[in-house]
């Protein structure tokens, strides 16, 4: 899962990391629809976000650097991103010493006929719809956590717990019952921090029971399930600490951020935790766990869970999984505007809160709409806008199309439209 670092240096815009997946080692010598700052990460698959004014730190290497564009064909917040993950790389060498990526399979005892709503209960359904998968190539290896979606092998997990796969690696799962399987990544999302993946030669696998994460209140008790630090099949449980939560947890090739707005928990998660599920009391799959906020600097390997965790909430990626499963590119909702943080205010003068407009692309629904640069938007629905990560994860809360209020702030004067959402499909 990814991490959210210490604080950064004044100037820095505050970050979430993610968890990464279980710590990769390093290497040899030589069906679900769901914001900038510094944080330290946990490798396996990087970023976790944070809350804000936390730091973030990127989750892959080299792809550091602020981000404050959201160009005419993505919506992009400002800010150095940060990776991290439930699965960290680099934080298991496979020596023993906390367990790694090469511990076995646990065989868990549970109690099918505990009480309904019971914690128990809830491990009985779950432990066997929750995987972990462990992800290995030339540049190294790690693990992390999924969710069976399929009885015959579909498994939804972060983008950052099998981007190492991308070039040539090789992924296996690992099922609660003790066998394995290899599996091949049928797609991802690095918008969304979402990938799908397929197991081979396997059937009669237990689906996990999708839920709805708008159902979802403030203290409603929830568990978190995957394999923290290669620990298979370990159960944690807490609250719902706060929604909406914007986290931004890198950017890709192109510039675009991963940020959305996550499911803030404080059940216990920790590196390897990335992918694997958080349900409530019936057992409903609510987010899928992505990233931290650590106190820990650096790299984050020596990063834990302090009670800060954050999950993509399911109904988030509901329509991006269904692109995955069938192959196609993933598309995502958009103004087709470049955004900021707003400025504070100067010499005694009253600010506005929201995302400041830096460009407006031509022909986007935001340039119908009316909106100038030097706009400060400030609400869309009725989601308050409270920054250029808040903006950003709002807007992907929903889908191309979809028909949305936008308020702004022009000189001091309240205006507001109702705008048709464009689409970065290609």
């Amino acid at each position: 899962m990814t991490e959210l670092p210490p604080q950064q240096p004044s100037g820095t815009p505050p970050q979430w990391t993610p968890p990464a997946p279980a710590g990769p080692t390093q290497p040899p010598a030589g069906p679900f629809a769901p914001p900038p700052a510094q944080t330290s990460v946990m490798p396996a698959v990087p970023g976790t976000p944070g809350a804000p004014g936390a730091p973030i730190k990127k989750r892959a290497a080299g792809r550091t650097g602020l981000v404050a564009a959201v160009l005419a064909g993505a919506l992009v917040a400002g800010g150095a991103a940060g990776v991290g993950g439930a699965a960290v790389y680099g934080a298991l060498n496979g020596d023993g010493s906390g367990g790694g990526a090469n511990t076995p399979a646990t065989s868990q005892v549970v109690d099918a006929k505990a009480p309904e709503g019971s914690i128990e209960k809830v491990s009985a359904k779950v432990l066997p719809s929750v995987v972990k998968i462990e992800v290995t190539s030339q540049q190294g290896s790690g693990s992390g956590s999924g969710v069976v979606i399929s009885s015959d092998g579909t498994i939804l997990t972060n983008n950052h717990v099998v981007e190492l796969a991308a070039n040539g690696g090789t992924v296996t799962v690992d099922f609660n019952d003790g066998t394995s399987a290899s599996a091949e990544v049928l797609g991802t999302d690095p918008l969304t921090d979402t990938a799908v993946i397929k197991a081979s030669g396997v059937s009669g696998l237990t689906p996990i029971t999708i839920g709805k994460s708008s159902n979802l209140t403030v203290g409603q008790s929830v568990v978190a399930i995957g394999s923290p630090f290669g620990l298979d099949s370990t159960v944690t449980t807490g609250i719902v600490s706060a929604l909406g939560r914007p986290v931004n947890v890198g950017v890709d090739q192109s510039g675009a951020a991963t940020v959305y707005p996550a499911v803030q928990t404080d059940a216990a998660i920790n590196p390897g935790n990335s992918g694997g599920a958080l349900v409530d009391l019936n057992g409903n799959l609510v987010g899928i766990n992505a990233s931290i906020r650590s106190t820990a600097g650096g790299d984050g390997q020596d990063a834990g869970s302090i009670g800060i965790g954050f999950a993509i909430p399911i109904d988030e990626i509901g329509p991006i999984v269904e692109q995955l499963e069938k192959g196609e590119e993933a598309t995502h909702a958009q103004f087709g505007i470049s955004v900021s943080d707003a400025p504070e205010a100067q010499n005694g003068q009253t600010s506005v809160t929201g995302a400041q407009v830096q460009e407006v692309g031509e022909g986007s629904t935001a340039k119908k709409a009316g909106l100038e640069k030097g706009d400060i938007i400030t609400k869309v629905d009725d989601h308050i806008i409270t920054g250029s990560d808040s903006l950003v994860a709002t807007v992907r809360s929903y889908r191309p199309d979809d028909e949305v209020e936008v308020s702004w702030s022009r000189n001091g004067e309240e205006q507001t439209a109702k705008v048709t959402l464009d689409s970065d499909a290609s």
